[in-house]
């Protein structure tokens, strides 16, 4: 009976880190397609340089990560709801 009661959480925990996974990467993969239109010129002195593209990929990650948080932190709140009835 613990055996199955541990695989049961075993199993949730992966799902449940997969899931915010895909997230977390579909989040970066929209941020970095949205930040496209972004004109980095009027803050970056050369923008095709290497340091201007890295900038451009760790704005996305640092703006996708926010979005995934929100998403990923409203999806369990909402989960958290059918415990109140």
């Amino acid at each position: 009976m613990d055996n199955l009661v541990n695989a049961d959480l075993t199993g949730s925990i992966g799902i449940s880190g997969l899931l915010s996974l895909a997230v977390s990467l579909i989040c970066v993969a929209i941020s970095w397609w949205a930040l496209q239109n972004f004109k980095l010129e009027l803050f970056i002195r050369y923008p095709k340089s290497p340091q201007g593209r890295l900038l451009h990929l760790l704005l996305a990650i640092v703006l996708g990560h926010f979005v995934a948080g929100f998403l990923l932190d409203y999806l369990g709140y909402s989960a958290q709801i059918r415990h109140m009835f």
